[in-house]
């Protein structure tokens, strides 16, 4: 068992994590004022963990193996959401700004969608049911401008978990208009690549629990075109990414558009919809907020396989602290997961002349180019701002959404580590988008979106990429 408290200095609140850590944060205003006390209560806790069998010997060297004994002790318990609210303030100060960075960086009570920056930004912050009193006294004694988008984040998990496939769907079954677990997946990865010549099964690797990372290979003839890679699901609770990618699979191989088959022809097309196996797996049976990998550090299980890649890793919008969802690793690329995606894409790019790269998350409706570790801008910054804007427009055209477009730091927050960041600036791929599918930024359902959502969401995604693919081609990137 290890207790977590707090003690108060000065202007500064030091919070005593028995087990590991020790961590600082500056406190406004100074002394134990009222202000002071309420942020108290949200950051200090008790933390009560037991530690089970199979952590005592699973260690990182041996990568967690997935053998019945540690599946059972890692799976056994579902999460629980229950009375959780999600809230978006609007942060109108500095004061602002400091409060939330500091119930950031001190609180397990409370998970952000982003990260405070700067005053007149709105930010969306989960908020266990046990703190729900405190933060609503904090936000208030600080007069932060707020409002409820869902009072009971459970009741949504639970409609959502009703409209998942079951895992024996027949490959002939599968449709989107569910939510497919990993099984289901692979095994329509598998059918299709033995009922279509043009289709190639193709594995990346094994994940730290030692589960295949599947993906296909699309090419309808061996001539020496450019390719596009699409991964998808590196962050595991983002269930409409690999749902999208099966869709564009689907539509590059059976579509019967014209311009659609045009398409599929003009490019080599490497498609891998769940890079992160184990956390995507994870989400249908533990915790369907899951975000990272399942590797063990210490009581702590997992990393942000979307900060771990070997640039400008770990120099903002990540943590080193292993408990926090958006831990970069021990070291860079130090994720099988990782390590499998670069030695990929790294033995092809010039081989198999890859110029695009698309990764596909959620949610906030968003088409993004390099960099997200800082305001540098690339050095084709003109044509990608461009291209952004054209998908944007045509995501508008065929549905009416609002997509938003430019460099990841300038859209979204930074961010180091990246997929894309490592595919641009260490690769040299030119075009190389991320995608924030649905819903809206102020959605009251984060990730949790309805299955009745998957197809125009995937379609519209697929337009878009079209016009990505387009594009390029017109401004000579794929001679």
């Amino acid at each position: 068992m290890y207790a977590c408290q707090s003690a108060l200095q000065e202007n500064e609140m030091e919070i005593f994590y028995t087990d590991f850590k020790l961590r600082r944060i500056k406190m406004l205003p100074k002394g134990g004022t009222p202000k002071t006390w309420l942020l108290l209560l949200l950051v200090s806790s008790v933390c009560v963990i037991q530690e089970s069998k199979a952590s005592s010997f699973c260690t990182k060297a041996d990568q967690c193996a997935l053998d019945e004994e540690i599946k059972t002790a890692a799976d056994s318990v579902q999460a629980r959401y229950d009375h959780t609210r999600i809230y978006q303030v609007e942060l109108a100060s500095e004061e602002h700004v400091r409060l939330f960075q500091a119930l950031e960086q001190a609180s397990d009570s409370c998970s952000f969608m982003g990260h405070a920056r700067q005053p007149g930004q709105k930010l969306t912050i989960m908020v266990t049911g046990a703190k729900v009193a405190d933060f609503d006294d904090l936000v208030h004694s600080y007069n932060v401008t707020h409002r409820v988008l869902n009072y009971n984040f459970q009741a949504l998990i639970d409609a959502n978990y009703l409209e998942v496939a079951p895992e024996d769907t027949k490959p002939e079954e599968f449709d989107w208009k569910r939510y497919h677990p990993l099984e289901s997946i692979n095994a329509w990865l598998k059918k299709l690549a033995e009922t279509h010549p043009e289709v190639l099964l193709v594995e990346l690797g094994v994940s730290a629990q030692g589960r295949p990372i599947l993906g296909v290979q699309i090419a309808f003839d061996n001539e020496n075109r450019t390719t596009v890679f699409v991964e998808s699901g590196i962050h595991a609770r983002e269930w409409i990414a690999p749902a999208t990618a099966t869709y564009i699979i689907d539509q590059l191989v059976n579509s019967k558009d014209s311009a659609v088959q045009a398409l599929a022809r003009s490019q080599r097309w490497y498609i891998f919809p769940t890079v992160n196996p184990d956390g995507y797996q994870y989400t249908f049976k533990g915790d369907r907020m899951w975000r990272k990998n399942r590797a063990l550090f210490g009581i702590c299980r997992g990393v942000d396989l979307n900060r771990n890649f070997p640039f400008h890793w770990n120099v903002t919008g990540a943590s080193g602290d292993p408990c926090r969802y958006d831990y970069s690793g021990p070291s860079a690329a130090s994720e099988v997961e990782t390590q499998r995606m670069i030695e990929f894409i790294r033995h092809r790019v010039e081989s198999e002349r890859i110029r695009t790269f698309i990764s596909l998350h959620s949610y906030s409706q968003m088409i993004m180019f390099p960099y997200g570790h800082s305001a540098e801008r690339v050095d084709n910054y003109h044509d990608l701002t461009d291209i952004g804007k054209l998908a944007a427009k045509k995501i508008k055209d065929v549905s009416g959404r609002i997509y938003k477009s430019g460099s990841i730091y300038e859209t979204i927050y930074p961010s180091s580590g990246g997929s894309k960041d490592w595919a641009h600036g260490q690769l040299k791929i030119p075009i190389t988008f991320s995608y924030e599918l649905r819903g809206p930024a102020d959605s009251e359902d984060l990730f949790i979106l309805s299955a009745k959502e998957i197809e125009p969401t995937a379609a519209e995604a697929f337009a878009s990429i079209q016009t990505i693919v387009q594009e390029a081609g017109k401004r000579g990137y794929y001679q």
